[in-house]
């Protein structure tokens, strides 16, 4: 009797410790990273980032109820990412809801009030059972701080050709950098200022309107003109983009870039080395490119590249239309491949370029780099394929390249760079060379020249194009990267904002962006080969195991009691 009291006691202790347990975890989250790539990991900017929240940060993800095998696989990831996000500081709080759930007025509703914030769901064909249904799904968490909110696309853009499930495995790696960075957005409560230059011909504001619209929902954007001021300063303007100059910098305007760059300021240069459009082609049967006189050669010499006067052309290139016939009194088009176009898959897990679709290119110039004074880091971030060359100037550009088959074997200069990251130590253009009116400026200003810059970054495109918009017929701009005649829409402005937020990342948050998450996909021909033997494993195995317990109990069982006896 004694010793069924004390049976009845260890159950009871080990039911109680078991319900313990189980309250614990659901109140406190940890775990132990053994992965090989610490995918659970937080990166320290990241930590920084969580520690320094003061206030409720409240997520509304909108990614629950049924969904298809991949959609459940990035939903997990998002809820686990939030719940480690809130174990490190719990003023994180976070839910999930169907915003297609409730009657049918409701969720019309709702869907308006999201469309509202350009917040747009994804459509899919979801088969069940044989019987196939439309399904709307909004990837989307909707970041609130205070009075303020940023909506999070959690799905990475799909590319042609690629495995849904790794698209899916891409967004589950930026998940991290995303909610990071959508905190530190909503925290910021002074925007920092962007400015354009202007004076030299730059791209105008209508060619920038898409791009500055979702620049202002975290910068103050501007233009300033370099002919109306003599000195920038780089904190109350920390970042200036030069979009597709056309005329000369005088050296009074190339001084203030240096001085600004010196003293700390950052620069995306986006620089058409040659003056061609499709426009000037199609209206020329023979157009020959001129170089622009931009007057910035000896300026991006010293900072350490320099931008060739060429064409590049590439096997792997976005496509054109061109009139091949006649239907009545219409032209029938077709479209074709135009090598001066060319499509940038990246190459590097730099964090500007991890996990992005191709980048569309309008006749650029191959890059240079050049050894420096100073000690500079020069990272490639963009480069053509393996099938690219490039044609000098002056040579004539016209469509009768379309006539003819392309030969592979002629496209022999691969990986010619086109976009360049400078990081590192810069020295001055100016050194050893300032006129008196330089140094009449400074002392009017009350400045001493500075000759170098220990830490500093920039980044040179060779294409001024890259980040500008078109126009319909009615006048509306076009997305970034769009092309209008494949209806597919490239990574231009997702690569120029990269840019943008990495040289304006001061909490080092990009690093989450380096983040590479193993997709370990099944080996299907082997799943199909083995897949009797595996059956036979799953059956047999437990009814094996059962068998044997069963044995041996009762081996154990009589040896026991007959010794009694």
């Amino acid at each position: 009797m004694r010793e069924k009291y004390k049976n009845l006691i260890n159950l009871g202790l080990l039911a109680g410790i078991l319900i313990l347990i189980n309250v614990v975890g659901n109140h406190v989250y940890t775990f132990i990273d053994l992965t090989e790539d610490k995918r659970f990991t937080l990166t320290q900017p990241t930590l920084n980032v969580l520690e320094d929240v003061e206030d409720v940060v409240y997520v509304r993800v909108l990614l629950d109820g049924s969904f298809p095998a991949g959609f459940q696989r990035l939903r997990s990831a998002t809820e686990d990412m939030l719940r480690r996000f809130r174990a490190i500081n719990p003023n994180i709080e976070f839910d999930f809801e169907d915003p297609n759930e409730g009657e049918t007025q409701e969720v019309n509703l709702r869907r308006e009030e999201l469309a509202q914030q350009e917040i747009f769901p994804v459509s899919m064909r979801v088969v069940d059972q044989g019987e196939s249904s439309e399904r709307i799904i909004y990837p989307y968490a909707i970041f609130y701080f205070r009075n303020r909110q940023i909506a999070v696309n959690l799905l990475e853009n799909e590319v042609p050709g690629v495995d849904p499930q790794v698209t899916i495995n891409n967004s589950i790696s930026l998940l991290e950098y995303k909610f990071a960075n959508a905190i530190i957005k909503l925290r910021t409560a002074v925007k920092p200022t962007i400015a354009y230059t202007e004076g030299q011909g730059e791209a105008e504001s209508m060619q920038l309107a898409d791009l500055n619209r979702s620049l202002r929902d975290y910068y103050r954007v501007g233009r300033i003109n370099l002919d109306s001021l003599f000195y920038i300063d780089p904190h109350q303007v920390p970042l200036l983009i030069v979009a597709r100059p056309t005329k000369p910098f005088s050296e009074r305007n190339k001084f203030i870039l240096d001085q600004y760059v010196m003293n700390g300021g950052r620069v995306l240069w986006m620089i058409n080395k040659l003056n061609v459009t499709i426009d000037s082609v199609r209206k020329h049967r023979n157009f020959v490119p001129w170089e622009y006189d931009l007057n910035l050669e000896d300026l991006l010499f010293n900072y350490g590249v320099r931008i060739n006067p060429d064409l590049v052309q590439d096997l792997e290139c976005s496509r054109i239309p061109m009139v091949v016939g006649r239907v009545g009194s219409g032209s029938q088009m077709d479209l074709f491949p135009w090598y001066y176009y060319p499509l940038v898959a990246p190459r590097t897990d730099h964090p500007i370029v991890k996990a992005l679709d191709r980048i569309n290119f309008f006749f650029p110039s191959s890059i240079d780099t050049i050894r420096t004074q100073g000690n500079l880091d020069k990272t490639v971030l963009l480069s053509t394929s393996e099938y690219s060359r490039f044609q000098m100037v002056p040579a004539q550009v016209n469509f009768d390249i379309l006539r003819y088959d392309p030969k592979p074997e002629r496209f022999n200069r691969p990986y010619l760079p086109l976009a360049v990251l400078l990081e590192g130590e810069f020295t001055s253009a100016f050194q050893h060379r300032l006129t008196q009116e330089m140094e009449a400026t400074l002392d009017q200003l009350d400045m001493e020249f500075k000759s170098r810059v220990q830490d500093n970054a920039m980044i040179v495109i060779s294409d001024g194009d890259i980040g500008l918009n078109t126009f319909t017929s009615r006048g509306e701009v076009r997305p970034v990267g769009l092309n209008q005649y494949e209806r597919r829409l490239y990574a231009n402005k997702d690569f120029v904002l990269n840019s943008i937020e990495y040289l304006l990342d001061e909490e080092g948050i990009l690093e989450a962006r380096t983040r590479d998450v193993k997709l370990r996909l099944m080996n299907e021909v082997r799943a199909r080969s083995e897949r009797l033997s595996w059956q036979l494993f799953n059956i047999g195995l437990p009814v094996v195991f059962v068998v044997v317990f069963g044995l041996l109990y009762n081996f154990i069982r009589k040896r026991r009691f007959s010794i009694k006896s």
